[in-house]
C-alpha cells in the first residue's frame, strides 16, 4: 500500500525547491512545465507538476496567478528513523541552510535524538532517531 505524498504549491519556486530537496535526499526528480502540459494558466516555463521519488517523496507545482502557495501551521514533515543518524544530521544541516533551526538535532531527556528545522521554502521538518542499542 502506498503512503500519502505531500503535494506542495510554490509561488513560482517549484523548480528551485524540488531541486533543493533532490540535492539533499537524492532520488529521481521529474519536472513538467505548463507548456508540456498545454496549461495556459501561468507562464509556459512554470512547473505544472513536479515529483521527487526516493526515500523522501514530495510533489508540487507552481501556483497559477492568484493561487495559494505553501503555508503551514501545526504540521511537521517527520523523518524520524528514516536513515542512519549520520545521514539524518546531514539532512538537518542542509535543510537549515538559509532556513531556521527551531530545536537543534540533539539528544533529548527521554533518550532519543531529534530536532526541528524550517527550511528556506517554509517546510517544517522533524528529524530524529532512537539511540543505538
Amino acid at each position: 500500500m502506498a503512503s500519502p505524498t505531500i503535494y506542495l504549491s510554490f509561488p513560482g519556486t517549484a523548480r528551485e525547491a524540488l531541486g533543493f530537496y533532490e540535492g539533499i535526499f537524492g532520488g529521481k526528480l521529474f519536472l513538467y512545465t505548463n507548456k508540456e502540459f498545454n496549461n495556459t494558466d501561468g507562464p509556459p516555463d512554470a512547473i505544472a507538476h513536479g515529483e521527487l521519488q526516493g526515500i523522501v517523496s514530495l510533489a508540487g507545482s507552481d501556483t497559477s496567478p492568484g493561487g495559494q502557495s505553501v503555508r503551514f501551521e501545526g504540521l511537521m514533515l517527520s523523518l524520524l528513523g528514516t536513515a542512519e543518524p549520520k545521514v539524518l544530521h546531514e539532512w538537518f544541516d542542509q535543510l537549515a541552510v538559509c532556513g531556521r533551526v527551531e530545536d537543534p538535532l540533539a539528544p533529548k531527556p527521554w533518550g532519543a535524538s531529534d530536532g526541528q528545522v524550517i527550511d528556506r521554502f517554509g517546510l517544517h521538518w522533524l528529524i530524529g532517531y532512537e539511540p543505538a542499542s
